[in-house]
């Protein structure tokens, strides 16, 4: 990961796509396709929090909260430690916190029809 940082802060070279690597980032992009899971890890990318605390800001049932939680941590979204008595999530990446709100800030445009950035390079 350490030439890595190098990499990310230049202007990168695009990588050919591999199968595995497509197959991974449908399966990630997957996880990401509820709202409650990307509302979930948008909150996370501000810092780690514990259920009850993401419950307060999500319209979810604490049970549902959990769930989803369960499931990001299960595919390696998101790590947990304890803190005494309570579990307290946090997100796994960088590039899933850019990825995240990425996705947002696009359906932003849509959602307030703002012409999108220049793509052509």
């Amino acid at each position: 990961m350490r030439a890595h940082n190098n990499i990310a802060s230049a202007n990168p070279v695009r990588q050919p796509a591999s199968g595995d690597q497509l197959e991974l980032a449908a399966e990630v992009l997957g996880h990401l396709a509820h709202a409650t899971r990307l509302h979930l890890l948008r909150l996370l990318a501000e810092g780690e929090q514990d259920v009850n605390t993401l419950t307060a800001q999500v319209t979810a049932s604490r049970s549902s909260v959990s769930q989803h939680l369960g499931r990001l941590r299960l595919v390696g979204l998101v790590q947990t430690r304890r803190d005494g008595r309570r579990v307290v999530y946090r997100l796994t990446s960088g590039h899933l916190r850019e990825l995240v709100e990425q996705a947002y800030q696009f359906a932003g445009h849509l959602v307030h029809d703002i012409p999108h950035h220049d793509t052509e390079r």
